[in-house]
């Protein structure tokens, strides 16, 4: 059975629906950033901090290395991961990537709180996330066989992708 890759902004629900969808098929789901966590004994803003965005890049593409050699598996990418086409290439070896798109503004609202997310942490946040996402909606676009509208809540939007599935 072919891994199921859940891609899109940070924000987009990624993890929440992740853990839906494992819940609703049984199937195991993990957190790319969460596991790249577990190995690096680091949080990733720790690891961004310490080493940064490079070397976190480079445990990203291991951690998709290692996942790819797995199957049946739900796994949330974190919101850069697919900027990669290496990373793109590998996640698609071994499974289908789904691509979760949330409007600007529902993405504004969800994150206008977020401490975790290093690219967050400025005083211009909104205009990081505009700015981040005109660059990175084509790439998920164009990563993913599957585009769901995840402009709903996390259970519906699972519905919807097993609907599709």
């Amino acid at each position: 059975m072919k891994n199921l890759i859940l891609c899109g902004f940070m924000g987009c629900g990624k993890s929440t629906i992740g853990r839906r969808l494992s819940k609703m098929t049984e199937m195991p789901f993990v957190d790319l950033d969460r596991y790249i966590e577990e190995k690096a004994g680091l949080t990733v803003k720790e690891i961004f901090e310490k080493y940064g965005e490079n070397k976190f890049r480079e445990l990203e593409t291991e951690a998709c290395r290692e996942l790819s050699e797995k199957s049946g598996y739900i796994i949330a990418a974190g919101g850069g991961t697919l900027t990669f086409q290496k990373n793109i290439d590998i996640l698609k070896e071994t499974g289908r990537i789904i691509y979760i798109n949330v409007s600007y503004e529902m993405l504004c609202e969800r994150l206008k709180r977020d401490t975790r997310r290093p690219l967050l942490q400025v005083e211009n946040r909104n205009e990081v996330i505009k700015e981040l996402l005109k660059k990175r909606a084509p790439i998920y676009e164009g990563a993913a066989s599957i585009h769901i509208d995840g402009n709903f809540t996390s259970n519906r939007v699972a519905e919807i992708i097993l609907g599709v599935l």
